[in-house]
């Protein structure tokens, strides 16, 4: 008997340890990406305590943990300034809805086949607004409205800082709280054990209330007066179809993020393997609850998840018991909220956002994969210019153009001895697109040699090619005295 529940005691020890761990990344951040997305302070804790308690007890992946993610703050912001607040709880409940659906038609695993290029573009171009718009929040100045407005006006930004003091003061206390979170990771170990984020913003509290600095504070609710369920007239905007095209948004994005940082997660631990299905399955029912109550949406998140897993989680009891210390924080140390510095948070979302940026793999990924790079650079730059949305769709069909290009390959070679026939060779994918290319090189060759054209190298031949080559070898023994011998296996 000893000799089973001693393990146990332990995955019990090391699970509570890691539990803690998680609620100190968490709960910077699920504040944070609260107010980055123009929505009560306290929302954000009630989508992590909702993905701790609910989500963390159900199957799926048995590390990942889920919560208010940045990589949603753009859409969510967008959401709220369009339609209000109410009716993102709308758009989270159909969302989570949606994804139930598709996990209940087991479509989870589909999701791995969007491709990586067009996630990482959208998490740059996320990244870039989340900066952008957190270094006016930096500086308490009302941020332009569109992403590329507020890159446009950086410059008057900067002359902002300068003019105004509680500016400078408010900006040098997000600056800082950069700078602690970047460097807190070369400190030693033991110091490690509070996650950097944390230790900046306490540090910058501190601060700012004992030198009673001129910074704008985090304004509290309470949890209860914060959670407001949608009513019917939200209900009914379910006709708009802004609204429908927001929904779509959501689901789609929060699921491709969520599985991909699943799989993640999966290759930094032994432990069973992410049963995708499930997975979408679960979020579905998070972000169905959340959009109950009226708050933000999950996902699953990487950086909470990577704390999970290096703290020696073992089971999901870890991922549960932070959604414990989040309630419980949330419930008895609401006053402690009202003492962060809106400064500060947004020091910690830009750190947040500049860790999206695929800074080390875009130069390596030009040299190797050309197209890949640039369908990153267009999803981002789309994002940043238009919105997350039609950022995301252009992406896509950038991928989709691209994979099509790449399987419509062929290639045409002609072996001409200058005597005897002429051999042709077809291999690869002869699809219309390359039909123009390979007509050109048929119809370019001598009407008064034999011709044998070998297609033993194709692996596809569409409908298209099928009809042209047909055509061409039918004129072309009608109109030259030697034939065309044609080389195949079933194509």
């Amino acid at each position: 008997m000893s000799s089973i529940t001693a393990p146990l005691r332990r995955a019990l020890r090391t699970d509570l340890t890691a539990s803690t761990v998680v609620f100190l990344v968490a709960l910077p951040l699920c504040v944070g990406v609260a107010v980055a997305s123009g929505v009560p302070a306290e929302l954000g804790l009630v989508t992590g305590i909702v993905g701790g308690l609910v989500v963390g007890l159900l199957p799926g992946s048995s590390l990942q943990v889920s919560g208010p993610a940045a990589g949603l703050t753009v859409l969510v912001a967008e959401t709220v300034d369009a339609y209000g607040l109410r009716v993102l709880g709308v758009v989270v409940l159909a969302a989570g809805l949606l994804q139930l659906a598709l996990g209940g038609l087991r479509l989870g695993r589909w999701f791995r086949a969007i491709s990586v290029a067009v996630v990482e573009g959208m998490l740059a171009g996320i990244g870039l607004v989340i900066i952008a718009g957190q270094l006016y929040v930096m500086a308490g100045v009302k941020a332009p409205a569109s992403g590329l407005a507020k890159i446009a006006h950086l410059p008057g930004l900067a002359a902002d800082l300068v003019a105004s003091a509680p500016a400078a003061t408010a900006f040098t206390v997000g600056a800082g709280t950069i700078v602690v979170t970047a460097l807190w990771s070369r400190l030693p170990a033991r110091v490690r054990v509070v996650p950097g984020a944390l230790a900046a913003v306490v540090l910058a509290t501190i601060i700012t209330t004992s030198l009673h600095l001129p910074v704008a504070k985090i304004e509290v609710r309470g949890l209860l007066d914060v959670i407001q369920p949608p009513g019917p007239a939200e209900v009914g905007r379910l006709t708009d179809l802004g609204v429908l095209a927001a929904i779509m948004a959501f689901a789609l994005i929060a699921s491709a993020e969520t599985l991909f940082c699943a799989a993640a997660v999966d290759r930094m631990h032994d432990g069973p393997r992410t049963d995708y299905d499930r997975e979408l399955l679960a979020q579905g029912v998070g972000n169905t609850l959340c959009g109950l109550l009226g708050a933000l949406p999950m996902t699953g998140v990487i950086m909470r998840s990577a704390a999970n897993v290096q703290a020696g989680a073992k089971t999901r009891l870890s991922r549960v018991l932070h959604g414990v210390w989040l309630l419980l924080f949330a419930a008895l140390l609401p006053a402690v909220l009202g003492l962060i510095p809106v400064a500060a948070l947004a020091g910690v979302l830009i750190h947040a956002g500049f860790k999206l940026l695929p800074v080390g793999k875009l130069v390596p990924l030009w040299r190797a994969h050309r197209g890949e790079a640039v369908i990153l650079v267009v999803t981002a730059v789309a994002i940043v210019t238009l919105n997350m949305f039609e950022g995301v769709l252009i992406g896509l069909a950038l991928a989709v153009v691209k994979a099509a290009w790449e399987t419509s390959h062929i290639q045409v070679e002609v072996d001409d001895a200058g005597d005897g026939p002429v051999l042709v060779r077809l291999a690869g994918n002869a699809t219309f697109l390359r039909l123009p290319t390979m007509l050109d090189t048929l119809e370019a060759l001598p009407t008064d040699r034999p011709i044998e054209l070998d297609l033993i190298g194709l692996r596809h031949l569409d409908h298209a090619c099928r009809t042209a080559l047909a055509t061409w070898t039918e004129r072309h023994n009608r109109e030259s005295a030697e034939r065309v011998r044609l080389i195949q296996e079933s194509v």
